[in-house]
């Protein structure tokens, strides 16, 4: 597997990353959302210098032009509900792109201490052969994740798999590692921060994305 870390570069999303975090910043629900997406915008350009390509005339009023466009068919897999903005923003950038959604959700025993993830809905076009980006902004244990690709193969097995994340955890990655096809996977992110306190949320992090693009739930 790839891990593929944008912020070793000093580029803008960096800065939209740092506002995501920012504790007076994200009272803000609409610039939240905002920054949410646009790292979606970038992470999908990134993406696409990855992608397979085909050659295409097109018709000016002065002539004919040669370019290349993706020849990639591509479905975008996002985890519900913190997920849809940055399926948003990823979106945005391939219009023709398919979408698949799953939802994943950690259901606390009573002691509140421990968790299992459970999936409860899963809605998606064939797969097979297509190149999935699977999308979720918070990459916290992994187990949504992995959890939400194996929902997803019942749908048949993808050409390449690109798990897009904008935080994830050290303890993440290594899961990932350890648990996604080796070959044929890639997984970017915007930032990798290095534990989780005991409730598995990332320290330092920046919170419950949902929550804050949303709204508390009860």
């Amino acid at each position: 597997m790839e891990i593929i870390n944008l912020s070793e570069e000093n580029t803008l999303l960096n800065k939209f990353v740092s506002e995501l975090r920012d504790v007076d910043i994200q009272t803000d629900r609409l610039r939240f959302r905002r920054n949410v997406e646009r790292i979606g915008e970038v992470m999908a350009y990134e993406i696409s210098k990855s992608l397979e390509y085909k050659e295409i005339e097109t018709t000016t009023p002065l002539g004919v032009s040669r370019t290349t466009i993706t020849s990639d068919s591509i479905v975008i897999g996002t985890i519900l509900r913190a997920g849809l903005i940055f399926h948003h923003g990823i979106l945005d950038y391939y219009d023709n792109a398919e979408s698949a959604f799953v939802s994943a959700y950690r259901k606390y025993k009573e002691n509140h201490a421990t968790f299992h993830v459970h999936i409860e809905y899963i809605a998606s076009p064939k797969i097979e052969g297509k190149v999935l980006i699977l999308a979720d902004p918070m990459l916290a244990t992994g187990a949504s994740m992995d959890l939400a690709y194996q929902a997803l193969l019942t749908k048949g097995k993808p050409k390449h798999l690109h798990i897009a994340t904008i935080i994830a955890s050290q303890q993440a990655i290594d899961y990932c590692k350890k648990n996604f096809p080796a070959e044929n996977t890639t997984l970017w992110v915007a930032a990798i921060d290095p534990e989780l306190d005991e409730q598995a949320y990332i320290v330092p992090g920046l919170g419950d994305a949902g929550d804050l693009a949303y709204g508390e739930k009860e």
